[in-house]
């Protein structure tokens, strides 16, 4: 234990530095544009396909009272038959490969897809293998892709608002 101990002391702290403040302006600059844009609420569905929650947290993140992204009209729901979007995170593994395309008949036309997260993108670390499909458009069409391990949530507001101006 002792050992152990020294080592710790001896190493230090081994971590990422923070991240770089967002500035408030953009936030609301993208805020108002998606409100002009939409007119009316956007309703999200979120399909975690696999993947290991960190894009989910930082989607969480969207309606904390700093991004409010609900506020601006834009809202999650827990359906597909009442979503305008889906909004895909992890490599999709064979497990979820019907249930991911049960959800995308689900969602009333027209519908918007974007995969969220490096993993969604292109299958990240885990690729195509035996337990998983590899990236969501090899499943189901994918209008659009937001890179990122996870992304932040002013990537996600930037995508979720390309994808509506689309």
């Amino acid at each position: 234990m002792i050992p152990l101990l020294k080592r710790i002391l001896r190493t230090g702290i081994l971590t990422e530095p923070p991240p770089a403040p967002q500035p408030a302006a953009e936030i609301e600059r993208l805020h108002d544009e998606i409100l002009a844009i939409l007119g009316r609420a956007l309703t999200i569905r979120e399909v975690d396909a696999g993947s290991c929650n960190g894009c989910e947290l930082e989607i969480h993140a969207l309606n904390n009272p700093y991004y409010n992204i609900e506020g601006r009209g834009i809202k999650f729901v827990a359906s597909p038959r009442h979503a305008d979007m889906l909004l895909v995170t992890g490599p999709v593994t064979k497990n979820m490969e019907n249930a991911l395309r049960i959800a995308y008949d689900c969602t009333p036309d027209p519908k918007l897809v974007v995969a969220a997260g490096d993993c969604a993108c292109s299958g990240g670390v885990f690729g195509e293998s035996y337990a998983s499909c590899g990236r969501v458009d090899n499943v189901i069409a994918v209008d659009l892709t937001i890179p990122g391990c996870p992304p932040t949530p002013l990537a996600l507001m930037q995508g979720i608002l390309a994808a509506v101006r689309r």
